[in-house]
């Protein structure tokens, strides 16, 4: 509150109630304004300040840095060795200490007594009698703090022992003292609030109830306040200014204002010349937005001698203005925007010998005359004046855009008194005629930069401009195939723009120096043929009628003709060119392979897009050097062969008639052709491909993959893929971990004979398949972990045998046999005696009646006499069944409709049992369960259910959804 209260009585209004919120804005920004003059230029009306409530006063020291301790510890070893600090008490502050904060008051008082002497009454009676809160300065007359204050002076701290002071030691120059004191504030006892002989403040704690006051001191170096204040702009400068007199006499710094910035900013004329009379080095000066600029700029010109810069905008600037630029002789730049010059019936004049840079920019004027001999740089721009005058013999950049009251004549007469004159801008003139351009060109034999778009009248024909360097001709309705001639005698020029040029038919141009060329929306355009070395950057776009194109250059890496209709012949000598983007180009024709294969003009062509080109129907690529290529959307080809031995990546996305591919040889390391179903023969040649995707490639029927670092192979739904097929490839890619061959109806046990070849094969996935036989999988696939016979309708009992009579695929972990015909002795004796598997999946096996697992079937009743022949081994089955603990983890018997029973006892031994799924088994009546890790059982939509029993300690998820 009571540094709310200075503030107010800082920024009022000088009403005297120190009240900041009753000030209006214009008086407000005056006021900060004033705030940069100090004592010399402004003086605020005195304000009566009410007194503030009581508040405690704290005091912290951050003494002076030691000079032997920087860079090192030892400024810190010399607070942390002292002795300790003990805590200040809640009762020490309000003397509520006993003894100790007596003693401690006496000698505290002892302490200010001393100080007193030192000091004098003096500073003693200005301190007390200022109790509002406040920002005090390092080494300022009002603060009453030095540097001895924070140490600097002081040999030592004789009260840091005690718990009424901390110090701490940081920041060698730029540091930031804080200080906070506990000094008593009741009419008693008048102690100073500092000393200038002791580092520290003292505490004298009084018998009074009253608060004290509230009082942060903040000092900071002279460098580093120039530091921050050098991120503040002026108005912030001003309210900085406002909090004590370091911070004034630092935001009142001569650097903080050499460019002053009033943009539309209130300021009083008396206080715009106090301002200037004493910051006269200013160099930069911006009134853009203030009322009354001009009488602002008159009145203070005498103290404006070295400014550089002068910024005008909007109201009226009249003669007088522009005669009392002449007291400035150093002034280069006026700026003067949306002004009204003169009394609108005489010619303005601008003479300044020292101006480099006129902008007078969205002016009105009747007449326009300058005379300035060292001017470079005029720029009328959207000026509305009738005529104008030029005497500027050093003019090089000329700005006449959007001139439109300007006579073809007084653009004509302008340009050709300035014989050096570089740069012309002059579109959207609209009265310009090819007459004015050919008497520029000779007249301003060095004209490098002309900018004639949107003028109508000109056709471009017959002038000559040597020099030129770049010419925009953009919106000229009088541009024709016939001006590319006027054109091609600028051997020099390096851009050119001719967008909307409605005529325009074809360009042809043969350019040794033209880096840039934009052609877009030209309605007739057809022909296009440039030819220069250096050629970088060409933009063609929404030119529908466009067929041929032909570009030389050694430079271009980029060539985009996205959206080009009617393109159907594109011829290309561009050794350097690396990416190409011809997407939505539906009349391109196969011939375009040629241009883009090697010998074809591109050699070092690494990214092709032929999205959406509905045209081409047969794709043959030979390029050594293409990485990317994209076809997504060429629905009409049929054949694609590549031989492209770096290629990486290839999109077939939306290629749904593709018959025929070849990718012999490519680089890639995966490819998906699911997105094919038409693909019936494919040869595929990849040295570094680990992952090949068919899937839903149901007519393949011949393949022939030579990828000899293929690790994944999906080939389902490829229902004629044939055992040739399958041979070939399991020789061809002897390291595949991973193949699928779901609903590969043509495959056979022939086929399946060729797995030997296939050593680190993991996973084998037969589902919905017609194979009744396995043996050559549990005769060749001794590494196979995961094995997926899902609806393989056609196995019985007996093709499981090997699995759990004769130990087959010992690493098996997995195994699915979802939907099959599997019996329930086969699938008890796989779950007894094939310990090793982790997953089973029995989902919708019908055949399971009942899972009982645990009991001996070698042994049981109900087991048939032929259960082991004379040659089985039955001794062989049970060591396997007692070798190891079982490792299933997961059993999942979803939709099986005849189970009835499911009983598994603490004796079967399924110590890892931590999943059993048991859901839509409708006549599933009891469930026996003593699983000491079972986690998750679900029993949803088994609306038979009768008996239910669980001894799972550890179950934490069990369903029993939909259970009637």
């Amino acid at each position: 509150m009571a540094d709310g209260g200075k503030m107010k009585g800082v920024e009022g209004s000088g009403e005297g109630t120190g009240h900041g919120e009753d000030m209006d804005e214009e008086a407000q920004e005056e006021l900060e304004l004033a705030l940069s003059l100090g004592r010399r230029g402004w003086h605020l009306p005195p304000v009566p300040v009410p007194p503030p409530a009581p508040a405690l006063r704290w005091s912290m020291v951050f003494p002076a840095w030691d000079p032997d301790a920087a860079g090192s510890s030892r400024a810190a070893e010399s607070v942390w060795d002292s002795p300790p600090v003990p805590p200040l008490r809640f009762r020490d502050m309000w003397r509520g200490g006993g003894a100790d904060a007596d003693a401690g008051g006496a000698r505290e008082a002892e302490e200010h007594n001393n100080v007193e002497e030192e000091e004098g009454s003096e500073d003693g009676d200005r301190d007390l009698q200022n109790k509002r809160p406040k920002v005090g300065a390092f080494g300022e007359e009002s603060s009453g703090v030095n540097a001895s204050f924070f140490g600097y002076e002081a040999p030592h701290l004789h009260a840091f022992a005690e718990h009424d002071h901390l110090k701490l030691s940081h920041g060698p120059e730029n540091e930031l003292d804080f200080g906070l004191s506990l000094i008593s504030n009741d009419g008693g006892n008048d102690i100073p609030r500092e000393t200038n002989s002791h580092g520290v403040c003292d505490v004298e704690r009084s018998g009074g109830t009253n608060a004290e006051d509230l009082e942060i001191r903040m000092d900071l170096s002279d460098d580093l306040l120039h530091l921050i204040f050098s991120f503040l702009c002026q108005k912030d400068l001003c309210r900085a200014g406002a909090a004590c007199k370091q911070w004034q006499s630092a935001s009142m710094h001569e650097d903080f204002w050499k460019y002053l910035k009033f943009e539309n900013t209130r300021i009083s004329l008396q206080n715009f010349v106090n301002i200037c009379h004493r910051y006269q080095n200013v160099t930069n000066l911006n009134l853009s937005g203030v009322l009354s600029a001009e009488s602002l700029v008159i009145e203070a010109i005498t103290f404006l001698r070295h400014l550089k810069t002068l910024i005008m905008g909007k109201g009226q600037l009249g003669e007088t203005f522009f005669q009392a630029l002449a007291e400035c002789p150093l002034l280069n730049t006026l700026t003067v925007s949306d002004a009204s010059l003169g009394s609108g019936i005489q010619e303005v004049t601008v003479n300044h010998d020292g101006l480099h840079e006129l902008q007078i920019v969205k002016c009105r004027a009747l007449r326009v005359s300058i005379r300035c001999h060292q001017l470079r740089i005029l720029s009328l721009r959207r000026t509305g004046m009738a005529h104008v005058s030029l005497n500027c013999p050093q003019l090089l950049e000329l700005d006449f855009q959007s001139c439109h009251k300007l006579s073809d004549t007084a653009i004509r007469q302008a340009a050709t008194a300035c014989p050096l004159l570089a740069s012309l801008d002059m579109s959207s003139c609209s009265c310009v005629t090819d007459e004015t351009l050919r008497e520029i060109a000779n007249a301003c034999q060095n004209l490098s930069v002309l900018d004639a778009s949107n003028c109508p009248n000109i056709s471009f024909e017959s002038v000559k401009l040597p020099m030129l360097v770049d010419l925009r001709l953009s919106s000229c309705e009088g541009i024709t195939s016939a001006s590319m001639g006027a054109v091609c005698f600028s051997r020099i020029l390096e851009a050119l723009q001719l967008d909307n040029c409605s005529l325009l038919t074809s360009v042809s141009l043969d350019l040794p120096h033209l880096k840039n060329i934009s052609l877009v929306h030209l309605r007739k355009f057809a022909d296009l043929n440039l030819r220069s070395p250096v050629l970088s950057y060409i933009k063609v776009s929404r030119c529908s009628a466009l067929r041929c194109v032909t570009i030389t250059s050694n430079a271009l890496k980029k060539l985009v003709l996205q959206k080009q209709e009617s393109l159907c012949n594109l011829s290309l000598q561009c050794h350097n060119l690396i990416d190409v983007d011809l997407s939505d180009c539906e009349s391109l024709t196969n011939e375009i392979c040629k241009v883009l294969s090697d010998g074809g003009g591109c050699p070092m062509l690494r990214s092709l897009i032929l999205d959406n080109c509905e045209s081409l129907s047969v794709v043959e690529l030979n390029n050594s050097s293409l990485v990317n290529l994209s076809l997504a959307g060429c629905r009409s080809m049929t054949f694609l062969k590549l031989a492209c031995p770096k290629l990486q990546v290839v999109i077939l996305d939306g290629c749904d008639h593709l018959e025929r591919a070849s990718f012999c040889p490519v680089g890639l390391e995966s490819l998906n052709l699911g997105i094919c179903p038409k693909l019936s023969v494919l040869r595929i040649e990849a040295p570094n491909m680990s992952i090949l995707e068919l899937k839903g490639c149901g007519v393949l029927s011949e393949a022939s993959i030579n990828c000899p670092c293929l690790i994944s192979l999906d080939a389902s739904f490829c229902r004629q893929f044939m055992d040739d097929s399958l041979s070939q490839t399991a020789e061809a890619c002897p390291l595949i971990e991973h193949l699928i061959l779901s609903s590969c109806l043509s495959i056979d046990v022939r086929g399946l004979s060729s797995l030997h070849c296939l050593q680190k094969l993991a996973l084998l996935d037969l589902s919905y398949t017609f194979l009744m036989n396995l043996k050559p999988v549990f005769d060749s696939c001794l590494q196979l972990k995961v094995l997926k016979l899902s609806a393989c309708k056609y196995l019985s009992d007996s093709s499981l045998e090997p699995l759990y009579r004769e130990g087959a695929l010992p690493m098996l972990v997995e195994l699915d046999l979802s939907y099959s015909s599997i019996g329930q002795t086969a699938i008890e004796e796989l779950l007894a005696c094939c310990t090793n598997l982790v997953n089973v999946n029995l989902n919708g096996c019908t055949n399971l009646h009942e899972l009982v697992c645990g009991s001996d079937y070698c042994r049981s009743g109900d087991m048939p006499i032929d259960a082991f022949p004379p040659d089985s081994a039955p001794d062989k089955t049970k060591e396997i069944r007692e070798s190891s603990d079982c490792q299933l983890e997961v059993l999942s018997c979803t939709g099986c409709p005849n189970i009835k029973k499911v009983v598994i006892p603490s004796t079967a031994n399924y110590l890892n049992l931590s999943k059993i799924n048991l859901n839509l088994s409708a006549n599933l009546k009891e469930v026996d369960l003593k699983c000491s890790n079972l986690y998750n059982l679900n029993l949803s939509n088994c609306n038979s259910l009768e008996i239910l029993k669980l001894d799972c300690p550890r179950l934490a998820n069990l369903q029993l959804l939909r259970m009637n």
